[in-house]
């Protein structure tokens, strides 16, 4: 072999360490965190109906409500459903925790579908999993690319279920047309450091529903009657009502600034994600030892992920082992996500085993996240590209 992998004490590909995702912060973002912090409003401010604004309109829904986080948002979405105690979610296999967890928190059951080789939840799974006590069901957009939701919406109509979406990777993604937000009963965002809009935490709930607009309002303040603002100036009073079970899901005003920055940016650094996602679809759609996962004609992707799947039949190396080679390349790749069953807390609360969703057990096997970000630079990408082809070369069989 003429050359040796920085795994095996061979010289890397870049010196520095490219990692799969980070924020980009412009000197408008400090500008905005900066005004926020002059003007004394820290919290329930006017930053947070600034950032509710943009965001309805960007998404496409009538209201948007700012919250905490994205985990956050799903808890509210699915506290508005309202969930009784037993109540079923169905929820894909490959997720991060906080789709099922919140539904978990809010009372339900997480049910496990199937996904499809998108990555995404299995319409046909879902289909099986619906029984007489499935109130929801959760629609992860994986990586930005919309789910079938035509076929999950139907699915919602013919048994009386609640579609909450779980957008957090899909921001400016849409289907057949139209953004996301404001399909179904409620979508939600993300606003964390690694995601499209980045202000280091939060989140929002989308919904074109007024009185699912007005829950989560109240849902994330404490369930008051009435907020800090409405009780702040000379001729206002002190008192509100606690009308229900609410929490602290209040976004600072310091994220929410930060959110609105990018958010006024957000199609000049969604079109550089698209840009790297097609110079990786050019450098890799005609490998025999790895593949993409297309992108129907009917949908745009939100590009929060960019995923290849390892042929392994082509080499003689795991995933493990490629990822480990990749990351002393100094490429930092990543894996999204191990599945939900093979979590120990969805192992001993509800009896998951492995082998019980063989499609996203062999997917897992085989993903691999590059590097993906708006401040990527076109070295950063040929890096990504000569490291991938340096390491499968190597472990080819």
């Amino acid at each position: 072999m003429p050359y040796k992998l920085a795994v095996n004490g061979g010289s890397p590909v870049r010196e520095e360490f490219l990692p799969y995702s980070k924020p980009v912060l412009a000197d408008e973002d400090v500008a905005a965190a900066v005004e926020v912090l002059k003007s004394g409003w820290l919290t329930t401010g006017p930053a947070i109906p600034a950032l509710e604004r943009a965001l309805a309109k960007a998404t496409g829904a009538k209201h948007a409500v700012a919250v905490s986080s994205c985990t956050a948002a799903l808890h509210v979405a699915y506290r508005t459903v309202p969930l009784q105690t037993g109540d079923e979610v169905v929820v894909p296999a490959l997720t991060f925790t906080a789709t099922a967890s919140a539904a978990a928190a809010a009372g339900g059951r997480p049910v496990i579908a199937d996904v499809g080789d998108d990555l995404n939840i299995d319409p046909e799974d879902v289909a099986r999993k619906v029984g007489p006590k499935t109130c929801a069901l959760a629609a992860v957009h994986f990586g930005g690319l919309p789910c079938d939701v035509a076929a999950l919406q139907e699915i919602c109509r013919q048994n009386e279920l609640a579609l909450v979406q779980d957008c957090a990777h899909a921001l400016g993604a849409a289907y057949r047309g139209e953004a996301l937000g404001g399909r179904g009963y409620a979508a939600c965002y993300s606003f964390h450091a690694v995601k499209q809009i980045a202000a280091g935490e939060g989140g929002a709930v989308t919904t074109d529903d007024d009185a699912v607009a007005a829950k989560a309002r109240l849902f994330r303040n404490h369930f008051l009657t009435t907020s800090a603002t409405d009780r702040h100036g000379p001729t206002a009073d002190y008192r509100y009502d606690v009308a229900g079970l609410g929490y602290n899901y209040r976004i600072p005003d310091l994220n929410a600034a930060l959110a609105l920055s990018q958010l006024r940016r957000f199609t000049k650094d969604d079109a550089r994600r698209q840009a790297v996602a097609a110079a990786y679809d050019d450098a890799f759609g005609s490998r025999d030892d790895l593949e993409t996962i297309p992108t129907p004609p009917n949908v745009q992707h939100g590009r929060h992920l960019y995923v290849v799947k390892l042929r392994l039949d082509a080499l003689k190396a795991d995933r493990d082992a490629v990822f480990r080679a990749l990351r002393a390349e100094n490429v930092g790749v990543n894996v999204h996500y191990i599945p939900l069953h093979y979590h120990s807390y969805y192992r001993d609360t509800y009896g998951y085993r492995r082998g019980d969703f063989p499609r996203a057990e062999a997917l897992f096997e085989r993903i691999l996240s590059l590097p993906l970000f708006a401040a990527i630079t076109a070295r950063d990408v040929a890096d990504v590209v000569a490291a991938v082809d340096k390491v499968l070369r190597y472990y080819r069989r």
